[in-house]
């Protein structure tokens, strides 16, 4: 079996694996080299058991490799990652990868067939492999719409010719001087512009996040030298340079050595935020390393004592240009430093790049880096930078707003404190009247829930209690005497005294009442009971009498 038809199956077999569990490939496998698809029925074929041998190999190393090959896909595409790609081109895209980064066994004479993939991440050390002729014929059979597969379209034609200039080593960092002109400022913060000599034109687009590669305001005209990458844009399918940094001619090889020192401190960790030293809110006393005859001295004395009267400024005549002068910058630095001071001020007026280089030698900017005071770059105009302006704890653009960083305005601070004073006698005042209130609750809650509140309470219910059981007890005693009074009343009637003291008497024969004739008898003997007596009489007639029918 050649080593397409290899290929080919060991993709089916990639292919494969994606809708099986990993236990179920082995008898996939051997169901695979048993059976050939490429037979409208299912006769059974026989596969050398070299060839088995060399597609289970590749397969598992592949499969062993599928994390690693992943990453660099989701590295290197743009907009689609692996677990948004058709199975199909996923293994498709694994295969050739494996086969270019890792396979030994692919020929090199396949190197130059096609490159449809853009390796910018990749080292320059690395030998990449090519893409397997099967990842060429299936890219080609999707993308072209034309089954002749020397007919592309116009955007494929683009992106191909894109990849080649993206890989390209030297285009991607490279230095290309000439005349500017057609300079145009977007509103976007672009810079679109070209340039040119006497042998051709290039055109150039600088965007707004780099614009801080660019250190003067760039005119037609303007002899530059132009840092960046060169590539395509595949809409227009125009190269172009995509501009990182942009100096004047002139200054080109001091630019080169700045930049160099640049990404070797930085590489070196002297930029780092965290070594980075807050700058304190009030200072006593400052330092200043500048030249004693220069406008930046003056600047930074007047707005200091005119923000703050009271405040030390200790000035270290320094060399601030020319020979001589990083070893001065440094020499203040480190005296200065010894001086216990709350802030340092390193910094000179504005300049040309030669003018300002004493403060982008690496001696200056290791001393700043290790200085315990606090230190402030001021160097040049805000439009300048400096190697120390990164090493710094804080940059200013100009010497003027480095005094306006470092001094506190006492003014301000006044007015700050009169705030604070006004807000913390507002805050005592309602502090004040809220104990207040709450003391008087306090002190009415105490009347009402006190021992002598308490007492008080309790005599006035017990007198209450009193009251109502002595009206009580009159009542039930009133009550008492009006029944007595009748029961008396009606006892008088049936008394029989009261009967006697009306003129009536009683009756009684040998200690008995006589209440009818029928007990007495002629000559029986009669006490007559009257109110203040007895009678004894004898009884000589008796005669019955109806007392009510003579009434």
């Amino acid at each position: 079996m050649n080593r397409s038809k290899l290929r080919e199956n060991i993709f089916k077999l990639l292919y494969t694996a994606e809708f099986q569990e990993k236990e179920e490939m082995p008898q996939q496998m051997s169901l695979y080299f048993t059976y050939s698809d490429d037979n409208d029925e299912d006769e059974e074929v026989t596969v050398s058991e070299k060839d088995q041998t060399y597609m289970e190999e590749k397969y598992h190393h592949v499969t062993e490799h599928i994390p690693e090959i992943d990453e660099m896909l989701n590295r290197t595409s743009e907009g689609w990652k692996t677990t948004r790609m058709g199975k199909v081109d996923l293994a498709i895209l694994r295969l050739a990868v494996y086969e270019m980064k890792f396979d030994e066994d692919v020929p090199v004479r396949c190197s130059h067939q096609s490159r449809p993939l853009s390796w910018q991440n990749a080292s320059a050390e690395t030998s990449l492999r090519p893409l397997s002729t099967v990842f060429l014929e299936n890219w080609q059979e999707k993308k072209m719409r034309n089954k002749n597969q020397n007919v592309y379209t116009v955007g494929q034609v683009n992106s191909y010719i894109k990849n080649i200039f993206d890989q390209d080593y030297m285009l991607r960092r490279i230095y290309v001087s000439g005349e500017v002109s057609n300079c145009k400022y977007h509103p976007s913060g672009h810079i679109y512009f070209s340039l040119k000599d006497a042998e051709g034109t290039i055109s150039c687009v600088m965007f707004a996040g780099s614009r801080r590669g660019l250190a003067f305001p760039m005119r037609d005209g303007d002899n530059v030298i132009v840092g960046g990458s060169i590539s395509v844009y595949e809409r227009d399918g125009k190269y172009q340079i995509y501009a990182k940094e942009i100096t004047k001619e002139g200054a080109g090889l001091l630019y080169e050595k700045y930049l160099a020192l640049k990404a070797e401190l930085e590489e070196m960790g002297m930029f780092a935020p965290e070594y980075k030293q807050p700058i304190p809110a009030y200072v006593k006393k400052i330092g200043v390393v500048t030249a004693p005859t220069g406008a930046a001295v003056q600047d930074i004395k007047n707005i200091a004592l005119r923000r703050n009267p009271f405040v030390q400024i200790i000035l270290y005549p320094a060399l601030v240009q020319g020979e001589g002068a990083a070893d001065s910058i440094v020499e203040g630095i480190r005296r200065l430093d010894a001086l216990n001071l709350d802030v340092l001020i390193v910094g000179r007026g504005g300049g040309s790049i030669e003018d300002l280089w004493a403060f982008n030698e690496e001696k200056v900017a290791r001393a700043v880096f290790s200085c315990h005071t606090p230190v402030i770059s001021a160097v040049g105009h805000e439009t300048d930078t400096t190697i120390i302006d990164f090493v710094a704890d804080l940059r200013a653009p100009t010497p003027s707003a480095a005094a306006e960083l470092a001094v506190a305005d006492v003014r301000a601070v006044l007015n700050t404190l009169e705030n604070y004073k006004s807000r913390m006698n507002h805050a005592m005042a309602n502090q004040t009247q809220r104990a207040r209130s709450r003391l008087l609750q306090y002190e009415t809650k105490w009347k009402y829930l006190g021992p002598e509140n308490k007492i008080r309470d309790q005599r006035a219910r017990h007198a209450e209690l009193e009251r109502r059981y002595t009206d009580a007890m009159e009542e039930k005693l009133k009550e008492a005497r009006h029944r007595l009074a009748l029961y008396i009343q009606a006892m008088k009637g049936l008394s029989p005294l009261d009967k006697l003291n009306q003129g009536y008497s009683y009756v009684e024969k040998e200690g008995k009442a006589i209440t009818s004739v029928q007990d007495v008898k002629e000559g029986d003997l009669l006490e007559i009971c009257v109110s203040d007596g007895k009678i004894t009489a004898r009884a000589e007639k008796t005669s019955a009498v109806s007392w009510m029918e003579q009434s």
